[in-house]
């Protein structure tokens, strides 16, 4: 809240100003706001007094820019109205602007009438309120439900609300749903489960309990994940409160993540100061999403863990193939000298075959013999996979360690075709919770439906009585293996997580979507409230018309980017690639002088106040100033990858001061906040739209890898990025060369997962209407979900003539 007027700050000065500022049009511009049409040039020839038509203009074309209408007098748009004088009346001398209001309120209806506007009178008002408390059970981000009522506005084609209105509307909407979610929450909570959420905010000797649980694991050892599970164990009964309790609110999955969050950002002091049912209201939802994130971390380590130890077997299996084939090359001289006894005349023909057997085992002894008349006659082949399960006994001591406590830790479930997995897993997870192990069973007794021919010849052996024995730790690795499959082909699911949900259990439940019309209607998302089937029908007509008139242009030669290569009567076309490759800045960067990083940030600063974003963790600090010099060389240390310490060494601020201004003032919520800022001042400025394409905005999103000095869950070894080290990849979404958002995700992580994430959840003020990925962006879902919510995908292939050839639709 503002201090002084009570309000919620939704936007920054810089921010109001532009959307509820008067237009300042550059000399560019003026033509294109001030042209009149036809029908407006009607409209205009019912004033008579050329003063009032100058009015009508200017008021005409701000409309055409703001969808807003101004109070303003001559000083305020003199550049405007000259230009509209000398282009409509030149002989007419303008020395004011000022007409009655009668007058001005009539233009002003014209306007609307030809723009099919509405003023947003009370009635508007109250449907617009009831939109932002609708807006607030999805997300309680102050600047989510405005965003949400400036689409419901464009969409409705109503002026929009003055600003401090607006601020009204969104105050009352999240605290009519505050109040919301604590009644709902008194009727449901019980005095232990109050007395249960209140131990999370109980001093102890060490840490809050509360604090202990926003840790999250730095890697994936054996002790980390240990304590990541007795995490889980200790919250486990609070969470299934939170599953039981949580649906009664009706709040979506960003409000749950969101509410969470603000444990996160507030301070155990600060939370104790809130209203009590606010506050539990913050802890089950911090609850329960911190307990999927904990299953996400341990199915993640799973996943890693298989995978290593699965790559170590190869490995080792490829070494003693390759040993194998050294030891019988390195034979084959021998085995040479023992063929030459047989031609050897000084070896009478009535010697005793076992004296020259005697002398054959002097050079090479009877096993290797075998082994090398083997691999001349047969060429036999080495059994790789044998080796890798040798290896993988090697390994079960890890194995045991790493893999059990997750598997004991995890409710699995799974679609059909992996019941036999399940069925095994539950298995081994009975087996070890009673303390016996895989070897007190009888083979038979162990579920083996899930196990292939080809696996059971590497899983069993003979014992003494030649009776076929399974193989204990072998059939154990082979269970996790195959849950790994599962997990990484969609199939099997943990439903108490984020990443591994099934699909199903991310769709609204049969009984809400009994009243799918108005849900739909609520959404605001207009092609879904179009029938599918009259939907698909014009997307396909639309295709199949883009389709020939591409491949017209192709053919014509008219698309010069396409070349057409003849094979007989046989043609098709490829992509011309440039040969000569561009310079990596144009020349005339050579010509600027270079400066700084931290001069770069100090200009930034005095144009564009983000170090502002940066307030106290505590509100009762939120008035302490911090220096900006302190700040900046924060962001640095942790921007260039140097760190406090040696910023601390490098310049002359002691590093306590830096530790301490860093743990207080850079936070996400803050970084992403002075991040909107300065993207919102580059937005702002004449040349941004120069790099608009098609005269909309276009991004596009890809991952920049980069090692990590700081251990992390997502951080992963990759030779191929980081040599022996770790890293991490920023996701990033670039519009127009403005870096809007970004998302910190594993090397391993499929880049598609996080396109949508990524655009729907930047909250700056530039929305892109066009968004490119490369291959590894692209999925079928991506494209669905982009088009619904109204972003047209625009994907570049690195096989661009297969792909349309076999996979568009």
């Amino acid at each position: 809240m503002e201090p002084r007027e009570r309000r919620l700050r939704i936007l920054g000065e810089d921010e109001i100003e532009a959307l509820y500022g008067l237009p300042r049009f550059s000399d560019e511009e003026r033509p294109e706001y001030f042209s009149l049409s036809p029908t407006e040039k009607r409209a205009l020839d019912q004033l008579h007094s050329i003063k009032s038509r100058i009015y009508f203009i200017l008021q005409l074309g701000y409309f055409k820019s703001h969808h807003l209408f101004f109070v303003f007098g001559l000083p305020e748009v003199e550049a405007d109205a000259r230009y509209i004088q000398e282009q409509y009346y030149p002989s007419f001398q303008i020395t004011d602007l000022r007409i009655t209001k009668v007058t001005r309120l009539k233009q002003q209806g014209w306007i609307l009438e030809l723009f099919n506007y509405r003023i947003c009178d009370a009635e508007h008002r109250q449907a617009l309120s009831e939109k932002a408390s609708q807006a607030a059970k999805v997300s309680s981000k102050p600047i989510y439900v405005f965003r949400e009522l400036m689409h419901y506005l464009e969409d409705q084609r109503l002026v929009m609300p003055g600003y401090s209105s607006m601020q009204d509307t969104i105050g009352q909407a999240l605290t009519h749903e505050q109040e919301r979610l604590a009644t709902i929450l008194s009727q449901y909570l019980s005095g232990s489960d109050k007395e249960h959420l209140n131990q999370l905010l109980e001093d102890s000797p060490e840490l809050y309990e509360i604090t202990q649980l926003k840790r999250e694991p730095k890697d994936f050892s054996a002790s980390e994940i240990k304590r990541e599970i007795q995490r889980g164990e200790q919250i486990r009964d609070l969470y299934h409160l939170a599953d039981k309790l949580l649906p009664n609110l009706d709040i979506s999955n960003e409000s749950i993540k969101y509410y969470a969050s603000l444990v996160n950002y507030y301070s155990v002091y600060k939370l104790k100061r809130f209203n009590e049912l606010t506050t539990y209201v913050y802890l089950l939802c911090f609850v329960y999403h911190r307990y999927q994130i904990l299953h996400d971390n341990l199915i993640q380590c799973f996943i890693h863990h298989v995978r290593q130890y699965r790559e170590a077997a190869k490995e080792d299996g490829k070494e003693q193939v390759y040993q194998q084939r050294r030891e019988g090359n390195e034979k084959l001289d021998k085995a040479a000298q023992v063929l030459k006894l047989f031609t050897d005349p000084s070896i009478a023909g009535q010697t005793p075959f076992h004296q020259v057997r005697a002398k054959a085992f002097g050079i090479l002894d009877g096993p290797p013999i075998d082994f090398v008349a083997d691999h001349i006659t047969s060429d036999v082949k080495f059994d790789e996979t044998a080796f890798q399960w040798a290896h993988i006994d090697e390994l079960a001591q890890q194995f045991k360690r790493h893999l059990r406590p997750i598997n004991a830790s995890v409710d699995w479930t799974a679609s059909a075709g992996y019941s036999a997995v399940i069925e095994a897993t539950d298995f081994l997870k009975s087996s070890f919770s009673r303390g016996r192990s895989l070897g007190q069973y009888a083979s038979g007794a162990l579920p083996q439906r899930f196990i292939s021919d080809t696996a059971k010849r590497y899983l069993y052996e003979l014992d003494a009585s030649g009776q076929r024995r399974l193989l204990p730790d072998r059939y154990e690795f082979l269970v996790y293996r195959l849950l790994r499959n599962g997990l990484e082909a969609g199939d099997i699911f943990c439903r108490d997580s984020v990443r591994f949900r099934s699909f199903e259990d991310d769709l609204i439940d049969n009984d809400k979507w009994q009243d799918k019309d108005k849900l739909i209607e609520q959404t605001g998302l207009k092609s879904l409230k179009q029938p599918i089937r009259e939907h698909l029908a014009e997307l396909e007509d639309c295709l199949e018309k883009r389709l020939i008139e591409v491949n017209a242009h192709i053919a014509s030669g008219e698309n010069e980017y396409f070349e057409i290569k003849r094979r007989g009567s046989q043609s098709h076309w490829t992509l011309k690639y440039p040969r000569n490759t561009e310079a990596v800045n144009a020349p005339f960067f050579d010509s600027l002088r270079q400066v700084d990083i931290g001069s770069v940030l100090h200009f930034v600063a005095q144009h564009c106040p983000f170090l502002e974003a940066f307030d106290h963790v505590l509100g009762r600090y939120a008035r302490q100033e911090i220096d900006p010099h302190l700040l900046t060389a924060c962001l640095l240390a942790w921007g260039t990858n140097m760190g406090l310490g040696r910023m601390a060494d490098v310049c002359d601020i002691d590093y306590q001061a830096l530790v301490s201004a860093s743990d207080n003032f850079i936070r996400l919520e803050t970084l992403k906040e002075a991040n909107d800022r300065v993207s919102n001042a580059i937005a702002a400025l004449p040349i941004f739209a120069s790099y608009d394409m098609g005269d909309v905005a276009h991004s596009s999103s890809d991952g920049q890898k980069f090692e990590t000095r700081i251990n992390t869950i997502n951080a992963r070894y990759s030779p191929k990025y980081f040599g022996l080290k770790k890293g991490v990849v920023s996701y990033s979404l670039v519009a127009n060369h403005v870096p809007v958002n970004a998302k910190i995700i594993g090397a391993n992580d499929h880049e598609s997962h996080y396109v949508f994430d990524i655009l729907f959840n930047n909250t700056s003020d530039i929305q892109p209407e066009v968004h490119s990925t490369d291959t590894h962006g692209t999925n079928a879902v991506n494209f669905a979900i982009l088009h619904l919510f109204g972003y047209q995908f625009a994907p570049r292939y690195r096989d661009l003539y297969d792909t349309v050839r076999t996979s568009l639709y």
